[in-house]
């Protein structure tokens, strides 16, 4: 067993705490539970900071940076951590198995990942390990949390907190806090907490399909290098909350902007090249690339699921969605094509300016664009039979305006005040606010 795997190990050992706070957090008086409850971890975080860096245990648990220091201040920090959602869970109301499987899955999923990594440093595969151990020990966490309590979560809820996850979790880590635990578990525990509190029901059926289909689509993605790791990451947890928490035809829309975007960005990509005008990485999507242009569709979807606690109806988030994803297409298509050609205009004076210029425009981009718009109007109205002729009108007029802010926004403040991803998201933004205010003027929907 290496180091690694070896210290991996332990800090599981020690997530594996979190089993005892549910039953820990019914000891009566709301005081004595808090203590009760934070009082493991808060121990071995005492322990951590106290041990003699010569010592057996340090030699077990400590990272590079911890060697430099002298101090445990990684599984110091991790307990610590633990021991604040414990807080959460018994004096705020975190569900105790979202509190033991948000525990489990970072440590659990950091030893796959390093089980893995004894046999082969592909990104790929070592991320695939932290998702898979992360999933199992968030899934059992759960199972074992609930039957000392004594009370059932049904399974496919299970799965699904599991999974979205373990998702996050190897994104956080992927893209923006590889060495910081208590963050990452932070954010995983928040989020969790979010989805399990959500007036959403969820079948065994849909969240295999979910599964199945998303992590099968975001392989085939980095397969076919239209996206990095963590743009396949970031891709399969939005196709699996976007299924899980909307519908098969909200995800099919968000597939057609991946699979065709993805596949526009790859499309003649050394003429791109030598224009100056491809993206980096060989044309695969990253995670900021995937969010800047899908946030806003998510938080739609996040908005239907919880729309009967919010007084909205859902109909109207449908609108934003497919707003939102009609214009990312458009404008992936508009700029992807668009720049092959020759003499853009810049869309504020109509001047002739060099290809890649933000806020520069051709008709054959404008044309692309309309396209894709176009096609997520046809999926809407193919897949939801409240979404009529003129609904799928308001989807490609919502589209149209997402890529001319775009532009706009290319040309006057890009570069300056926010880059090309901020603008790509307040894009998106303008289109589902487009798309709501067009359904509530043509009796679509109402607020």
């Amino acid at each position: 067993m290496t180091d690694r795997v070896r210290r991996a190990a332990a800090f599981a050992l020690v997530g594996s705490l979190a089993l005892a706070v549910p039953t820990l957090g019914d000891i009566e008086g709301p005081a004595f539970a808090t203590v009760a409850a934070a009082g493991p971890f808060l121990a071995v975080a005492a322990a951590a900071l106290a041990v003699d860096d010569d010592s057996l245990l340090f030699e077990l648990f400590a990272r590079p940076g911890d060697r430099r220091d002298g101090t445990l201040y990684g599984l110091a920090g991790f307990s610590l951590a633990a021991a604040g959602l414990s807080i959460l869970s018994v004096g705020f109301g975190m569900p105790g198995y979202v509190y033991v499987a948000t525990v489990v899955l970072v440590p659990y999923g950091n030893l796959g990942g390093q089980i893995v990594r004894r046999y082969t440093g592909e990104r790929v595969l070592v991320t695939a390990g932290f998702v898979t151990g992360a999933f199992l020990a968030a899934s059992g966490g759960q199972l074992v949390g609930t039957w000392l309590l004594g009370s059932v979560v049904p399974l496919p809820i299970v799965a699904f907190l599991a999974a979205s996850g373990a998702l996050i979790g190897a994104l956080l880590r992927e893209v923006l806090f590889r060495r910081d635990e208590p963050l990452v578990m932070a954010v995983v525990g928040l989020l969790l907490w979010l989805f399990a509190v959500l007036p959403i029901g969820i079948t065994a059926t849909r969240i295999a399909v979910a599964l199945a289909v998303t992590v099968a689509l975001g392989y085939v993605s980095y397969a076919l290098e239209t996206a990095s790791v963590a743009g396949m990451v970031t891709g399969i947890l939005l196709g699996l909350l976007t299924i899980v928490l909307g519908d098969y035809g909200w995800f099919a829309m968000l597939l057609a902007f991946f699979g065709v975007g993805g596949l526009a960005a790859k499309y003649r990509y050394e003429d791109k090249r030598a224009r100056g005008i491809a993206e980096e990485n060989e044309g695969a999507r990253g995670t900021g690339n995937v969010l800047a242009n899908s946030l806003v569709a998510l938080l739609a979807v996040l908005g239907a699921a919880a729309s009967p606690g919010l007084g909205v109806g859902p109909h109207a988030f449908l609108f934003a969605f497919a707003g939102a994803v009609s214009a990312a297409l458009a404008d992936t298509l508009s700029s992807e094509l668009g720049g092959l050609f020759d003499n853009p205009r810049l869309i504020t004076s109509f001047e002739v300016v060099d290809p890649g210029t933000d806020g520069a425009v051709t008709w054959q981009g404008e044309l692309a664009g309309s396209a894709g718009a176009a096609l997520i109007a046809a999926i809407a109205f193919a897949a939801f039979g409240t979404v009529d002729a003129t609904g799928a009108g308001v989807v490609v007029a919502a589209g149209m305006v997402g890529m001319t802010v775009d532009s706009l926004l290319g040309a006057t403040i890009e570069g300056w005040l926010v880059g090309n991803q901020g603008v790509n998201f307040l894009a998106t933004l303008a289109a589902a606010l487009a798309g709501v205010a067009l359904a509530v003027a043509f009796g679509l929907t109402a607020l």
